[in-house]
């Protein structure tokens, strides 16, 4: 297998545009934006992929003292919310942004503090007393608002939906969001590279294998650290056992959501099925401390016969469901996110698949060497039944890899790690179980972390669920949002 393409490219502020543009045109994707505090100048990073591990980084260098950028939002809508936190976190202005108002930074933070400066310092006090946040209104006659949040019931993270409504029917839902931030990407500078796994095995805690996966692939890249054969089909196995493990959980809670408590409690008895066989591999339930730069190991395997008793057990599970005529008549057409908007919005994962946005990062980035079972499958009725329907098809593709991955363990060896050509930072891509998820990490000298940039897949996907509610009536919201279930954490870095 071969490894990524990797290009750098300085551009101008003039030239940014131009370039992304032509990118875009190729078919690449912006998958993140990193920008950075190098004291004398502030630099941001456009990271670009493409089919076949192809990797393009627009780098642009800025004076601190007066930062900005053309907007890229009006050819690309993540690159609107990219330039938007980065206005937020270190005050780069993006020139020509149509709404260039806080998304990270609540009204009660400080004015002009830029927590990711470098001489932003001690955070200053926050305001008492502060201004409502600019929710658009809808006017007409028999609209009211109903607003959800941010305290949810039970042990749901905190967000805030504010509906538009006329009679039981959603017009407009807006999220607000960054209730959790946690200043991770700060936490993770100043720390040594193995050090600070800890932090991304932590950043969403039912997402512990991709991300810490993409964390060490992004190190082991700026460290040039080669990793044996064995270890990544190691890494495989934990990805799709997470996959797993949290797709079970989600079929089930989606027909618990539509008061099929019999289907949910077959769901979370094969989910706990699958944590003990978690534990069984790595010693932690949520598959915590086998991956770490450089290496992999665990414990135990799965029995090849253990795994085909609890696939069995899911098709009976999602058969059990599909006969409930209630369930599906719920499901079908509800929250329906189209294609077009899909792809405009930037979705990824689950929620673009069921759309019929075929984007996986198993196929375009791999780390390992393709299974001949990996399909990326899709679904085009883009409501709840078809997100449903994904899970299910995705579990088939996840049984079948985890079979052939199994069997190929059994001819490899671990041949430790080996020493690659070393750069000052690494990119990892990896296609969590919600979908892709991407670190860029830069190290000093001394394999210190100076930066660490972490993208969740539910950053690009929490603005989907807005689009999706529209003719949604409100009793089905819970429906929906729990068929994107996206995490708070993920997001509110």
């Amino acid at each position: 297998m071969t490894g990524p393409v990797r290009s750098t490219v300085d551009v101008t502020t003039v030239e940014l545009h131009g370039a992304a543009v032509a990118l875009w045109e190729q078919g690449h994707r912006l998958a993140t934006v990193v920008a950075h505090d190098d004291r004398d100048a502030l630099r941001v990073v456009y990271v670009f992929t493409a089919r076949h591990d192809a990797r393009t980084e627009l780098v642009v260098r800025l004076d601190p003292t007066n930062p900005s950028v053309p907007t890229l939002s009006d050819v690309s809508f993540p690159a609107s919310r990219f330039e938007r936190e980065m206005h937020d976190m270190f005050g780069v202005v993006p020139v020509g942004h149509p709404f260039l108002r806080p998304l990270v930074l609540h009204q009660h933070w400080p004015d002009g503090w830029r927590p990711m400066r470098r001489d932003a310092g001690p955070m200053p006090p926050m305001h008492d007393v502060a201004a409502s946040y600019p929710f658009v209104e809808v006017e007409g006659s028999g609209v009211y608002e109903i607003p959800v949040g941010p305290v949810h019931a039970g042990l749901i993270e905190p967000g805030h939906f504010r509906f538009s409504v006329v009679g039981e029917t959603i017009l407009k839902m807006t999220a607000r969001l960054w209730f959790v931030h946690r200043g991770v990407e700060k936490l993770f500078e100043g720390r040594e590279a193995s050090e600070a796994l800890v932090l991304a095995e932590r950043i969403s805690g039912d997402t512990t294998v991709a991300h810490s996966l993409a964390y060490c692939l992004a190190v082991e890249e700026a460290l040039g650290l080669g990793v044996s054969e064995r270890a990544q089909t190691l890494r495989a196995v934990l990805l799709e056992m997470e996959r797993l493990y949290n797709h079970v959980g989600d079929i089930g809670a989606l027909c618990n959501d539509v008061s099929f408590g019999v289907a949910n409690a077959r769901a979370l008895t094969i989910r706990e099925r699958m944590l003990r066989l978690n534990e069984e591999m790595t010693g932690h339930r949520l598959l915590r401390g086998s991956i770490r730069p450089g290496a992999t190991e665990v414990r135990r395997t799965p029995s090849p016969a253990v795994m085909a008793q609890v696939a069995e057990d899911v098709e009976s599970l999602v058969a059990l469901a599909l006969a409930n005529g209630v369930l599906v008549d719920r499901f079908d057409g509800t929250a329906r996110l189209s294609t077009a908007d899909a792809r405009a919005i930037g979705t990824l994962g689950v929620v673009a698949r069921a759309s019929g946005v075929a984007v996986d990062a198993r196929e375009t980035h791999p780390f390992v060497a393709a299974p001949v079972s990996l399909r990326v499958v899709t679904q085009t009725g883009g409501d709840v039944l078809a997100r449903f329907i994904q899970r299910v098809e995705e579990m088939r593709v996840s049984f079948a890899i985890i079979a052939e991955l199994l069997e190929r363990l059994t001819s490899q060896l671990d041949t430790g790690t080996t020493r690659r050509t070393a750069s000052s930072s690494g990119l990892g891509i990896v296609e969590g179980w919600r979908g892709t998820i991407v670190h860029r990490v830069e190290l000093d000298g001394a394999g210190i972390v100076t930066r660490c940039r972490v993208t969740d897949p539910s950053f690009n996907n929490w603005p989907a669920l807005s689009v999706s509610l529209a003719d949604t009536i409100v009793p089905d919201f819970p429906l929906a949002n729990k068929s994107f279930n996206l995490s708070y954490a993920g997001n509110d870095l």
